[in-house]
């Protein structure tokens, strides 16, 4: 059984001690990593323009951009909700990153009421993610968006 209180204690004492948004997502993703079983990736994707950049995780290499609206991180990100999928073979327009993925949960990133991004975890069993995975890790991205600076990635975009 997932330890989430653990998880998140340790994700805010990160969070307190520095709110730079990447060293914290860096680590954010490898608590994940470690904590949660049954899991073959764990990360953020980051807006940038109109799709979305690989940001921080902990896994096999994985997908660089993804467009909006496009597979699971880009739906949950249009739709601006959670998305649990059971399992990623039946998902319209599923992005296979890596073919041993059988089940996804991704949430929307916040920062200063506007998206940021997304948080993406996969497991390569079926239906890996409950009710419960989806309460526990939508009060881990509040701790996110609560504590983390993401200020320096708002600042890089207006350069480009």
């Amino acid at each position: 059984m997932t330890d989430y209180d653990l998880m998140i204690s340790q994700l805010r004492a990160f969070g307190e001690s520095e709110s730079h948004f990447m060293p914290f997502l860096a680590n954010a993703s490898a608590l994940l990593w470690q904590t949660l079983d049954r899991i073959n990736w764990a990360g953020f994707y980051l807006i940038q323009g109109t799709d979305l950049l690989l940001g921080p995780f902990q896994g096999k290499p994985a997908c660089i951009r993804i467009g909006s609206g496009k597979g699971v991180c880009g739906s949950a990100l249009s739709q601006d909700a959670p998305l649990v999928v059971p399992d990623v073979h039946l998902f319209p327009g599923h992005i296979a990153c890596d073919s041993a993925s059988a089940s996804e949960i991704v949430i929307p990133l916040h920062f200063d009421g506007q998206k940021v991004g997304v948080l993406d975890i996969d497991s390569p069993e079926k239906a890996r993610f409950s009710e419960t995975d989806k309460e526990k890790l939508l009060e881990f991205v509040s701790v996110i968006e609560e504590l983390g600076d993401f200020r320096p990635w708002f600042l890089s975009q207006e350069d480009r």
